[in-house]
């Protein structure tokens, strides 16, 4: 029972991140927290996407928010997200290695 409820969660937490500009955010808060308009800033987006993709990524326990007067802040509630994120991209970065290997290799043989 515990390990259904564990995989279900798990299958939310990734959905969220299944998205680039989620990912972003997560890159762009790996070092500290920042304020909404300055992600806005940094990645181009219109305010509204951005507060979408911040909803999603809070819903799901993977950042937090603050108020500072008119400001809102935003930082990763855990930094075993940005250690899980790291991983994945050395996996990908790992996958086009090889790739570009087979490649290599393909073309020696041509």
């Amino acid at each position: 029972m515990v390990d259904k409820l564990l995989y279900e969660m798990q299958a939310k937490v990734c959905a969220a991140l299944g998205n680039a500009k989620r990912i972003q955010i997560i890159d762009l808060l790996q070092d500290d927290e920042k304020q909404a308009g300055t992600l806005v800033q940094e990645m181009g987006i219109s305010k509204a996407n951005l507060s979408q993709h911040l909803q999603v990524l809070k819903n799901n326990g993977i950042l937090q928010s603050r108020r500072e007067g008119v400001s809102i802040f935003y930082k990763i509630t855990n930094p075993k997200i940005i250690s899980a994120c790291q991983l994945m991209r050395e996996v990908l970065i790992d996958r086009l290695d090889e790739a570009v290997k087979l490649r290599e290799e393909y073309i020696q043989t041509i």
